[in-house]
């Protein structure tokens, strides 16, 4: 349950991913933003204007799917790390996402990285294909996933991360 534990459900997530002809025409933004908070970063960093302009600062993000080109500056500005690119075109059986990422250090490209859904579990491995650092922003790597694991994975483990997360057993 989001409220509870954090973690957005099923239903949660069906209100806000694009549908899936969206989904298979190019790289798209999508936003996990569920708490109504004074923010809009990711509105004024978007070129496209995809993202909506906020009535009320506090208002959750509503994004045009049909403007966003997958530029990835809102993943970059959003200080909640709810933003995340997929683009399910990039090849038959590789998604290619970009991913917030604040730990150091930033992985390089060619690294073979584990690729955590939203408990933190390991769900795969994915192969980085470029790290972008901001001087103010939160980084930006792009990693290719299998495709049928696209959508469930919203992170790349720190490095020293262990392979059996204690973490999930709390709560």
């Amino acid at each position: 349950m989001l409220f509870k534990d954090g973690v957005a459900e099923t239903a949660d997530l069906r209100n806000i991913f694009p549908d899936e002809e969206r989904l298979n025409a190019g790289p798209v933004a999508i936003i996990e933003c569920f708490q109504k908070i004074p923010c809009d970063p990711c509105h004024t960093a978007c070129p496209k204007g995809a993202i909506l302009p906020f009535e009320n600062i506090n208002d959750l993000p509503r994004i045009d799917f049909s403007l966003c080109d997958g530029c990835s500056l809102c993943v970059a500005a959003c200080p909640g790390i709810a933003i995340f690119v997929v683009d399910m075109t990039y090849s038959e059986d590789k998604a290619l996402l970009k991913l917030p990422h604040e730990f150091v250090p930033l992985p390089q490209k060619g690294e073979i990285v584990p690729l955590l859904d939203r408990w933190g579990e390991i769900v795969a491995d994915g192969k980085v294909v470029r790290s972008v650092k901001f001087k103010d922003r939160t980084s930006v790597v792009w990693v290719e996933a299998p495709k049928d694991k696209a959508l469930d994975i919203r992170a790349i483990a720190p490095q020293a991360y262990e392979r059996e997360n204690p973490l999930r057993e709390i709560g």
